[in-house]
């Protein structure tokens, strides 16, 4: 089996952010308020959510550099996420902030090591879970951010979108179907 390194969790990290940038350029600037239902996020905010919510890791490993979550202040980190979440922004700010935001997180997962991804956080006795290793934590960015651009996608259904996935795997099906015929 091939070694899973820092290389490969910021190239895979690139790769999911890339792909979340096409679906944010794909929705035109006056669907950016539009929300699915009125209590869920709008497409800017989701986008926003999307761009900033790696910090809570960063912090832990990058910043801070936590063997440990006890004594870790989550309100005030989800406070601070959500404000900064909720501030308007132009569908071409929202775009730069996933660009730079995102380029910040992969810069630092392509320069982790393996004993670094080894390593493991222990978690305050409430949460009823074992350690986790860094590695497992780091991971839970991209899962996170695939999870809401899943919902961005959804969003660009109702608004008549074909996401650009959908477009690319269609083309390619066709592509086949042409060589098949010839």
């Amino acid at each position: 089996m091939a070694h899973y390194g820092s290389k490969e969790l910021a190239q895979s990290f690139r790769t999911v952010r890339t792909n979340t940038l096409e679906a944010a350029r794909d929705i035109p600037q006056d669907k950016y308020g539009f929300r699915s239902t009125p209590d869920c996020r709008s497409v800017e905010r989701l986008l926003a959510h999307i761009a900033l919510s790696y910090r809570f890791q960063h912090r832990v490993h990058a910043v801070e550099k936590r063997s440990s979550m006890v004594g870790f202040d989550f309100p005030a980190m989800m406070s601070e996420l959500g404000a900064k979440e909720a501030e308007p922004r132009t569908k071409s700010q929202v775009i730069a902030m996933l660009e730079d935001e995102g380029e910040i997180w992969a810069t630092f997962l392509d320069g982790v090591s393996d004993e670094f991804l080894a390593e493991t956080v222990s978690f305050p006795s409430e949460f009823s879970q074992p350690p986790k290793s860094r590695l497992e934590m780091i991971l839970s960015v991209k899962e996170h951010e695939m999870h809401h651009r899943g919902q961005v996608m959804l969003v660009q259904r109702m608004l008549g979108i074909v996401p650009h996935l959908t477009r690319e795997r269609e083309a390619r099906m066709a592509q086949t179907r042409e060589t098949e015929a010839s």
